[in-house]
């Protein structure tokens, strides 16, 4: 009987704890307003980018959108390690999103892992099977390779 209460209270916790971590990980609804981020990426302003997409983060905003920016923000600005790591935040926000595959596929090419890059180029063509802008940077930037090679 003991092992029994033991058991239900522990597999109780478990469930509690998965459902706060699901909590955590929930995209935030709707879009946030990123026009100020765009201006400055456009600018090449990139660690007022970062400052402004860390603090929605801290905010607790939770979107593919702001982590796929930040991690382009952060590679221009040469953290490729943290640049990756917000790459594969957005894709597990959303793991179709266009832009963080291609972003992160860039930085594969820069990283010198082509056939990682090959398959999130993969991932573009099943998305966008007549074209897209994201398939068409990665696929130029996979051909500066060839071109290298």
């Amino acid at each position: 009987m003991i092992r029994k209460l033991a058991f239900a209270a522990f597999a109780g916790a478990l469930i509690a704890s998965t459902a706060a971590f699901a909590v955590d990980t929930t995209p935030t609804k709707g879009a946030p307003n990123l026009t100020a981020v765009r201006a400055a990426i456009k600018a090449k302003q990139f660690p007022a980018a970062v400052k402004e997409l860390t603090g929605m983060i801290d905010a607790g905003v939770q979107h593919a959108d702001v982590y796929n920016l930040l991690g382009f923000s952060l590679r221009k600005s040469g953290d490729q390690k943290a640049a990756m790591t917000y790459y594969a935040k957005a894709l597990d926000f959303d793991a179709n999103h266009k832009g963080a595959l291609e972003y992160q596929g860039e930085l594969y090419v820069e990283l010198g892992e082509v056939a990682k890059a090959r398959v999130n180029l993969a991932s573009l063509v099943k998305l966008c099977p007549t074209g897209c802008e994201e398939r068409e940077d990665l696929e130029k930037a996979l051909a500066t390779v060839a071109k290298t090679n």
